[in-house]
């Protein structure tokens, strides 16, 4: 225990001073909370031998505890990220949004199964199936970051852009559906590829779906109205206290209902957010909970997870070569994806530019994504490597390019009317991004 709590201060202590350095120079927090733990890991303090073995010992009880404060940790911080999903603007402009969602998914998709089943083969460990590889790559590249790109919209002044709506709201589904493919893809680990198996992660997928509208959904809109309607009698003043223990409590028996029935937990706590969202008393009560989890438990998760980054690895022309490939995939497919969707919408030339700079940051979702993978046994620490270092360029690339793209076009008066209405929302998603 004693080697725990030092590990949690300085992973903490390292990743908030890293985390604000980071953003002293224009980069996401992100970026340093993974160099973090870069720095503590194999790739630098693993080479002093005796002080890394002892600080961070790689096998037995003690790494296990610090997952399992991370894992906390990135379930909380999911759950935040489904409460913060707002479909209002998706239900307004259907067929971009659709456009845009859908090339911005499925051309990662493909690419991606391509990826990985020719230049990104040598990352793939021995005992996993080609196909099973192929799929979870194909997953990782798929995915968007909305903390990431929420945190970039604010920094830049850009929440208000309609493109700045449009990125929020394809990556959000994006996203979702993100998830649902990685819970496949991790059954299909589990079990092995066969039509049977196939049958069976897709159905009970549908289950769960079922499940969520028809039982979950009801029990926890119930429970935070109910929590939100008893701490305002007993302190009107007070509130938050109460209903922040419900939506703890309804992210983590999400995550437990998904992990009993073979899916991965982060399903069950993204679902477990949207349905806190949908309770409509969600907004007033994220803020003490989004600050203990981006301030504390994220840092030290993503210090984690740099932990288990091995740039050593790169060192290898094989591996190195296979590592810019997904990189360069990672990067070209989503720009060409999402540019595709504008075109088809028929957006003007900066704008399409906008929606593939913004729709490209991978941020936290991909290190989430690629640490899940390391777990399953799917990933080595070279693939792992490789997807949170899709992760770190793409987050760095997007604030540059959305900054030029934008600055190309000019802002409509709905949009000034929208920036005024935003700046005076406390439940705009912009104005509760859940990460950097």
């Amino acid at each position: 225990m004693l080697i725990l709590l030092v590990q949690l201060c300085v992973l903490l202590l390292a990743a908030r001073l890293l985390g604000s350095i980071a953003l002293r120079v224009r980069l996401p927090r992100i970026v340093g909370e993974l160099s973090a733990g870069i720095l503590l890991g194999p790739s630098v303090l693993g080479h002093l031998g005796s002080v890394s073995s002892l600080l961070f010992p790689t096998t037995g009880e003690h790494q296990h505890l610090l997952d399992v404060v991370g894992q906390l940790g990135v379930l909380l911080l999911v759950g935040l990220a489904g409460a913060q999903l707002d479909i209002g603007y998706a239900r307004r402009n259907t067929s971009t949004v659709a456009k845009v969602s859908g090339t911005g998914l499925l051309v990662p998709l493909l690419l991606g199964l391509g990826t990985g089943l020719t230049v990104a083969l040598p990352l793939r460990p021995d005992d996993i199936e080609p196909a099973v590889f192929a799929a979870f790559i194909a997953v990782a590249l798929s995915v968007s970051a909305i903390p990431v790109i929420a945190k970039t919209l604010l920094e830049l002044g850009l929440m208000h852009r309609d493109i700045g709506q449009l990125v929020l709201a394809a990556s959000a589904i994006d996203d979702a559906v993100g998830w649902l493919l990685l819970s496949i893809v991790a059954a299909l680990a589990a079990h092995g590829v066969t039509g049977l198996s196939v049958v069976a992660a897709v159905g009970g997928l549908i289950g769960v779906l079922v499940v969520v509208v028809t039982i979950a959904g009801p029990l926890i809109r119930a429970a935070m109205r109910r929590a939100d309607s008893a701490a305002r009698q007993d302190s009107p003043t007070d509130t938050t206290g109460r209903v922040t223990v419900v939506m703890v409590i309804a992210i983590l028996a999400g995550a437990v209902a998904t992990g009993a029935v073979g899916f991965e937990p982060v399903l069950g706590a993204f679902l477990s957010g949207v349905l806190i969202r949908s309770s409509g008393v969600a907004a007033a009560h994220l803020g003490p909970l989004s600050t203990m989890v981006m301030t504390i438990l994220a840092p030290i998760y993503f210090a984690t997870a740099g932990l288990r980054m091995d740039l050593t690895a790169l060192a290898e022309p094989v591996v190195l070569a296979a590592a810019l490939a997904v990189t360069c995939a990672a990067i070209i497919s989503k720009f060409a994806g999402a540019y595709l969707g504008g075109w088809l919408s028929g957006l003007d030339l900066h704008s399409r530019v906008a929606l593939g700079a913004g729709m490209n940051a991978r941020g936290v979702i991909e290190v989430i994504i690629a640490m899940v993978g390391l777990q399953l046994g799917v990933l080595g620490t070279e693939a792992y490597t490789a997807l949170v270092l899709v992760a770190v360029v793409t987050s760095i690339m997007a604030p540059p390019m959305l900054r030029w793209a934008l600055g190309k076009v000019p802002e409509s008066a709905g949009e000034a009317e929208r920036a005024r209405a935003t700046a005076s929302d406390p439940e705009s998603v912009g104005s509760r991004a859940v990460g950097d």
